[in-house]
């Protein structure tokens, strides 16, 4: 039998183990607002910014995942940085999280959480219907390229970073 001490001192280093874990798991996969959004991916320096939007209930974001993870492979000795921001609802964010580390998606990726659609999308790209996928890229801190649909194959991807770098 525990003496309440130690049941005490347990208990708190439960809850401590809890947020630790809890903290780990959320800076894999943070949840960003649009201002943070926007100062991720919009640096200004020469490395070319390929995000993607998608999300683990959309079929066509998810089947075109592999050739953004293809393309932060095949050109990781250029500056470019791939990322992938989730369009799933923050309070499915350990789903997100599963999804990735189920397919073993290494690219930085974030659950974007910004309020009314209505209001952020014609703030990131004013063509921008809100369909996903869509991809764009930004260099110096411009938006260089938009493409609202998915890629057919890698090599399509392929030849528009080649095209911006």
């Amino acid at each position: 039998m525990f003496l309440p001490e130690r049941k005490l001192i347990l208990r708190v280093s439960a809850f401590a183990l809890f947020l630790l874990a809890f903290t780990f798991i959320h800076a894999q996969l943070p949840v960003l607002n649009l201002s943070a959004y926007e100062n991720r991916v919009q640096q200004k320096n020469d490395t070319l910014y390929v995000v993607n939007f998608w999300a683990t209930w959309c079929k066509p974001c998810v089947e075109e995942l592999p050739y953004f993870e293809k393309a932060a492979q095949g050109f990781a000795d250029k500056p470019i940085k791939i990322i992938l921001v989730s369009q799933d609802a923050k309070s499915r964010h350990d789903n997100v999280a599963d999804f990735l580390k189920k397919n073993a998606y290494s690219s930085e990726c974030f659950i974007l959480s910004a309020g009314n659609p209505n209001i952020w999308i014609d703030k990131i790209e004013q063509q921008w219907s809100g369909t996903i996928p869509a991809t764009m890229l930004y260099k110096n801190g411009t938006k260089i390229y938009f493409h609202e649909g998915d890629y057919e194959n890698y090599e399509t991807l392929e030849k528009i970073i080649h095209a911006k770098l």
